[in-house]
Formats: C-alpha cells, sequence, structure tokens
C-alpha cells in the first residue's frame, strides 16, 4: 500500500510538473506580430500579365467580414500554433530572420504524429467538356501532391546551396478519396463561395475537399485557413491549373496552384508576409521580402537584406520555378493536426 500511494504521488507530482512547464512555455509566447487582416485587393493580387494567381487573402478579408468571431479564433489557433512549437525539443521562439517573436522552425518529425495521410475529395464543376477533367488530369495532381510535400519531386538539386538544408519532406501525403462530376450551366464561379454552396464539402472535419471549376476573372485557385466554416472549407482551383496533364495552361502546368493552395489550407501564409519588411510569414526559416516574386526569378533576388526563397511553395513564381517548402513550414503545417488543432481529426 505504502509502495502504490508513493507511486500515485510521483504521478501526481509529474503531471503537475508537466502542466507547469507547459504553463511557463504559454507564458512565453509573443503574440505582438499577429495579423490576420491584409490591405491585399484584387489589384495586388494580380499578376503583370493579369493573372490573378491566389484570391486566398482576399477569400480572408471577406470571411473577417462576414465573421466577427473568425479574428478570434485564428489568434487562437496561431496563439496554440506557436505554444506547440515552443514545446518542441530545440526550437525557441526567436526568429533568425530579424521578425517578430513568434516565429518558429525546427524539425516536425518531433511531434510524434507520424506521416500523415490526407484523403482527398475532389469536385468537377463542369460546363463543358474541357472542365469536365479527366482521371488522369486528378490523379496527376494528387501525384504531384505527393511529391512535392514529401521532397520527391527531383528538383531539390535546383535549391541554393543558401537554402539546400532547409527543403523539408513534410510527411504529409494526399489520397484520392473520391472524385463527383456535376455537370453545371454556370460558366463562371467568382470567388464567393457559391460552388460550395451549390455542391457542400462532404465530411471537411477529415477530408480535404477541392472544387475545380472556372472560377472567372484570370484567377487560379483560392483556399481556406483553419478556423473559417466548415460548410465551406476547402481549396478552389481552376481547371486549366489543376495537375500537370490533360486541360492545363503554361506557365501553370505543373500542378503547383494547388500546392500552394493547400499550403493555406494548413496555415502556411505567402512567403513575403503580404506586406512590407516589417511583415511576416510567421516561419524563422524563411527570409523576409517585401513583395511577391514573379516568373523565374534569378538567384540571388533581394528584397528585405536578405536573399528571397523565390523557390518556395508559397510565392508567386512560375511552376517550373517552384520546389520546396522550409523545416520551418513543416513544422508550422503540422501544428494543425496537433490535439486539440484545427485539422487534429485527419490525424487520428
Amino acid at each position: 500500500m505504502f509502495l502504490s500511494l508513493a507511486a500515485l504521488a510521483l504521478i501526481f507530482t509529474s503531471c503537475e510538473n508537466d502542466k507547469n512547464e507547459i504553463s511557463q512555455e504559454q507564458n512565453k509566447v509573443d503574440m505582438s506580430d499577429f495579423f490576420v487582416h491584409t490591405e491585399t485587393d484584387e489589384n495586388d493580387e494580380k499578376e503583370r500579365n493579369g493573372v490573378t494567381q491566389c484570391y486566398s487573402m482576399t477569400n480572408l478579408n471577406r470571411l473577417l467580414e462576414e465573421d466577427p468571431q473568425l479574428y478570434k479564433k485564428m489568434y487562437d489557433i496561431e496563439y496554440q500554433t506557436r505554444a506547440n512549437i515552443l514545446l518542441r525539443p530545440g526550437n525557441g521562439n526567436g526568429n533568425g530572420n530579424n521578425g517578430g517573436g513568434g516565429d518558429g522552425g525546427g524539425d516536425g518529425g518531433t511531434d510524434n504524429l507520424g506521416v500523415i495521410d490526407i484523403p482527398v475529395y475532389v469536385h468537377v464543376i463542369y460546363s463543358n467538356s474541357q472542365q469536365n477533367i479527366s482521371a488522369g488530369q486528378i490523379q496527376s495532381q494528387i501525384d504531384v501532391l505527393n511529391e512535392d510535400f514529401r521532397a520527391t519531386n527531383g528538383d531539390a538539386s535546383q535549391v541554393p546551396g543558401e537554402f539546400s538544408g532547409l527543403v523539408a519532406d513534410s510527411e504529409i501525403q494526399f489520397t484520392l478519396a473520391g472524385t463527383f462530376r456535376h455537370a453545371d450551366s454556370r460558366t463562371s464561379w467568382g470567388t464567393n463561395d457559391a460552388m460550395k454552396v451549390a455542391y457542400p464539402p462532404v465530411t471537411p472535419a477529415t477530408h480535404l475537399n477541392i472544387w475545380v471549376c472556372n472560377i472567372g476573372g484570370g484567377i487560379l485557385g483560392y483556399a481556406q485557413f483553419p478556423g473559417g466554416p466548415s460548410s465551406t472549407d476547402g481549396v478552389v482551383v481552376s481547371p486549366q491549373y489543376f495537375g500537370n496533364t490533360g486541360f492545363v495552361s503554361a506557365p501553370f502546368n505543373g500542378g503547383r496552384t494547388t500546392t500552394h493552395e493547400v499550403g493555406h489550407y494548413l496555415n502556411l501564409r505567402h512567403i513575403w508576409g503580404d506586406g512590407r519588411c516589417n511583415r511576416d510569414d510567421f516561419v524563422s526559416d524563411t527570409p523576409k521580402s517585401d513583395a511577391p516574386n514573379y516568373g523565374c526569378p534569378s538567384y540571388p533576388t533581394v528584397n528585405c537584406r536578405s536573399n528571397d526563397m523565390t523557390m518556395n511553395y508559397m510565392d508567386y513564381v512560375d511552376d517550373a520555378c517552384m520546389y520546396m517548402f522550409s523545416e520551418g513550414q513543416k513544422t508550422r503545417m503540422r501544428t494543425v493536426f496537433q490535439a486539440g488543432g484545427p485539422r487534429a481529426a485527419m490525424a487520428n
């Protein structure tokens, strides 16, 4: 009995110590650089040739205006993200690139989640035969996602030496769970989630839903960040930018639009932080920049007194010229799957 009581006392002491450790780490969380709403508008997001590469931030601004509670939800998600990063061995609250104190980096493998497999539902909405993309084109996009998120795309040799040690296998992969095809006379769907209202997501808590339809306005795609309404959760991509075979349009014919948007879906910001040098993407190992890069920029491209990581999937360069996530981005993405995280159900 004495030994049993002693063991119980040890367990309670250990639990109390764990609680104290978590509390102490959470007290170190610096949220001073946090922002959600940006001044990004349609003109800011247009590339020089008139193509709008990503509409995610403008879509987020709209959702923030429609739902006064969304800011608090996203603040809480960011707080939890930073607290979880702090609790990982070898991670700190500092920013190696002269940024805000909330940045995190490190090896996502310390979260003990293993390889996470995300089942994907694809909703093909079409008004003509071209938009009714083939099964082969859909599978090509799943293949690209797996190559990009597992760092098996064969492009790592092109990463400059400065960043080569940061190329990350996110240990996130994707499996096509099903395809839904919807013939619809509507020729353009816009960015107000009309396609999601017409064809709602299927089990969005456990599945990534992707709508492939003509968005219109030259828009490649957009995503919903964690914390948004479950009824509209997922990614939207125009058919000619989905996958790397079939009905695809250069220079965005490599499937990287979807890679970029899924990055947003997993809580990554644009590499330049959607602002000038005083804004950041909350990742310590991605250098600051003051604007997106386009086309296939040469290395080095210097902004904010550092070399841009132009080859990162969260920039705006052509598909052929983006080919990495960083270790810090890996860590940030994987926190959404941890217990209590906004996408934890996908890891169970």
